[in-house]
């Protein structure tokens, strides 16, 4: 564990033991890719310690924007560092509570597992629709183009893009037949044998950092600050990794 996140899980650990021990109710709003392993945490966390989770997921963007606008959400599990610290720098989360609780990996993915991916490009130059999150309001969209130019197709498959508000909904499009091929977060084909995927080399794209915040209407919710600590620790760790994401 980094000196960084050292302080982050002190700073949340005495912010959880400063309220009372009874057990409460938190809101926490996640980006969609997370969405699966954050309600698979919240059932773990309820267990061990009685406080309830609800989970409400969505693109990232939009998250932002329903925070901005008085949604009831205690804390924010963000697909990227800048909205999180965007939120802190507009006074609607805690400072020095934002840590990164995951790194995303992204991947190509097809559902019919008879396509030959072993030349992504020629594969993506070859398929009518591609399904990508928008990079406007779902960071993954964003890595998805910036992995399609770094393969030097963004002019190629400008017109053959589909956009999905969010990772999940670009994944749905591929599943359904909608695209037949969309870049997709590796977490969801953890453990699935379905289709055909390429992951896509984390230097095509920056770095697909998740941060955590506790937003300034949780700070006094004694659930919110205990599930960020314990997401920060190492139990919620090794379910982090084993659901097909990196560390810091």
């Amino acid at each position: 564990m980094t000196r960084a996140r050292l302080a982050v899980s002190a700073l949340l650990a005495s912010l959880a033991c400063a309220a009372p021990a009874l057990a409460d109710s938190a809101t926490v709003a996640v980006a969609t890719n997370f969405a699966p392993t954050a309600e698979a945490l919240a059932a773990d966390f309820a267990g061990a310690t009685g406080h309830e989770i609800t989970v409400t997921a969505g693109a990232t963007g939009k998250l932002y924007a329903q925070i901005g606008a008085g949604a009831p959400f205690d804390a924010f599990l963000s697909a990227d560092q800048r909205t999180a610290e965007k939120l802190v720098g507009d006074g609607l989360a805690v400072a020095g509570s934002r840590f990164t609780y995951a790194t995303g990996q992204l991947a190509l993915w097809s559902a019919n597992p008879g396509l030959d991916l072993s030349d992504p490009a020629a594969a993506l130059r070859a398929a009518t629709h591609v399904a990508v999150a928008n990079p406007d309001l779902a960071p993954y969209g964003k890595a998805a183009m910036e992995a399609i130019d770094s393969l030097g197709l963004t002019a190629d498959l400008k017109d053959r893009i589909v956009l999905g508000e969010n990772i999940g909904q670009a994944q749905s499009m591929v599943a359904s037949g909608a695209a037949e091929l969309g870049f997709v977060a590796a977490s969801a084909l953890a453990g699935k044998s379905e289709g055909v995927a390429w992951m896509v080399p984390a230097a095509s794209h920056a770095p697909i950092r998740q941060d955590a915040v506790l937003l300034t209407r949780g700070e006094g919710n004694a659930a919110a600050k205990a599930f960020l600590a314990w997401l920060a620790g190492p139990e919620a760790k090794a379910a982090i990794t084993a659901a097909g994401y990196g560390g810091e």
